[in-house]
């Protein structure tokens, strides 16, 4: 049996009831291989590898908290503190119903690889809670986020964790959290990302991962002789990830016709308009279905995701899993040549198996969403020298990371025998930095 093969099978047996920290893991560690074969013997002998995959630590704790009539609940919270070999722990906090400590490990891993792609000196973590955001009060949730963070604040710091928003925590969140951060540690430091630009956030941040995705496409279509203009792309999803991959693509000269949310998606053959979707979705945070009714010539189809239209390029923004092997088939049977990832594994194994056999381009999302992490950092950078730097500072820096990103990807890939497997290119390029970093600095 492989070591690969061998922590992978340690791992099911201490883990059984974790299956989605366990489909990741038996993603990244078989993409591995190659990297893991030229150097087993100090691999095995440091226990690299079993280090790798176990989280530094896992804090688990209740959170309390008073609705406004008065009736008492409590939610779990938890902070994942995976990896801090080239960093402090950087990762997002999900609040969201299905946050259990499996997802929460799956996404941390997954975190290690995408903060070591930046180039920046950030770890992998993630956190988060069972708690719903969605039809709250603002007081709701300002009570318990503040709850949240009176047990969170003993973990975390600039220096040790800085964690950022995620699914079901945006700017209103952050701002609770923070506060009370700041409220307990009586410290104004950047200890969260994603905040607010009156109290210490960088602009360019709410369109980074959108922006970020969008330009590494960019990279991998021109590396193969075509050029985004002209394309025809189809995005799920109408967050922000998505509002902004869609305002960039078009301005790069593409047609995207296609976004969603979760009870259907809009098909417009004219082009997404940027502007009546912002309408919809940032100021009336109202149903993708509204979209059909504004503008002419434009369709919705309930219940439905948008893999079966026509497009050359698919940008998946919304939600893990979102295509399968059967919508990936329908993809590349309507001839779609390039698949860049937005949301956190969009795509199953299926469906990435379909798109290897295929050989269409395809760049997962450790890679191609790293936009949204990579500017958190430079929200740090910012915080740490008391200064903010304009839009198109931030946008250029960014714009250089995914560049790079890319050109990191594309060589080790190269380097290790799989010209073109971005999958394994991405992994390894990420890996191969944290490794190295944990064997200089011995058994811990």
């Amino acid at each position: 049996m492989s070591y690969v093969a061998e922590v992978f099978e340690n791992l099911k047996a201490k883990h059984p009831n974790e299956p989605e920290f366990l489909e990741a893991a038996e993603r990244i560690l078989s993409s591995l291989d190659p990297i893991v074969e030229k150097n087993e013997d100090v691999y095995r002998k440091n226990a690299l590898l079993e280090r790798f995959v176990e989280p530094e630590r896992i804090i688990t704790f209740r959170v309390p908290w008073t609705d406004d009539k008065g009736v008492n609940h409590v939610n779990l919270g938890y902070r994942v503190q995976f990896n801090s070999a080239i960093g402090p722990y950087k990762g997002g906090l999900r609040f969201h119903p299905s946050v259990t400590q499996s997802i929460l490990k799956f996404l941390g891993m997954e975190q290690i690889l995408k903060n070591s792609l930046t180039g920046l000196p950030i770890g992998g973590g993630k956190g988060g809670s069972d708690f719903d955001p969605h039809g709250k009060s603002d007081a709701e949730v300002m009570r318990f986020c503040q709850s949240f963070m009176t047990e969170l604040f003993k973990y975390i710091g600039k220096d040790t964790d800085v964690p950022a928003g995620d699914i079901g925590v945006g700017g209103r969140e952050v701002g609770y959290l923070y506060g009370q951060y700041k409220r307990l540690t009586g410290l104004y430091e950047g200890v969260l990302t994603g905040k607010g630009l009156s109290f210490g956030g960088s602009l360019a941040r709410p369109e980074a991962t959108g922006y970020g995705l969008v330009y590494i496409t960019d990279e991998m279509v021109k590396a193969a002789g075509k050029t985004l203009e002209g394309t025809t792309i189809a995005v799920s999803g109408s967050g922000n990830v998505a509002q902004y991959a869609i305002q960039k693509a078009t301005e790069l000269g593409a047609k995207v016709v296609t976004c969603s949310d979760s009870n259907g998606y809009v098909y417009d053959p004219n082009g997404i308009n940027f502007d009546v979707l912002c309408q919809i979705k940032q100021v009336e945070r109202a149903r993708i279905s509204e979209y059909a009714k504004r503008v002419p010539g434009s369709e919705y189809h309930e219940g439905e995701r948008p893999w079966g239209v026509k497009c050359d390029i698919a940008l998946p923004c919304a939600t893990q899993n979102e295509i399968n092997g059967e919508d990936a088939k329908k993809l590349l049977a309507n001839g779609c040549w390039a698949v860049a990832e937005g949301a956190n594994m969009p795509s199953d194994s299926d469906a990435i198996d379909a798109y290897l056999a295929a050989k269409i381009l395809y760049m997962p999302a450790k890679a191609s969403n790293a936009g949204g992490v990579a500017v958190s950092a430079l929200e740090m950078s910012q915080n740490s020298e008391r200064l903010s730097w304009t839009f198109e500072e931030v946008d250029g820096k960014l714009k250089d990371i995914m560049t790079n990103i890319y050109k990191n990807v594309a060589a080790a890939a190269k380097k290790y025998g799989y010209e073109g497997n971005f999958v394994v290119g991405a992994n390894i390029a990420g890996f191969e930095k944290v490794a190295d970093a944990m064997l200089a600095q011995g058994l811990v």
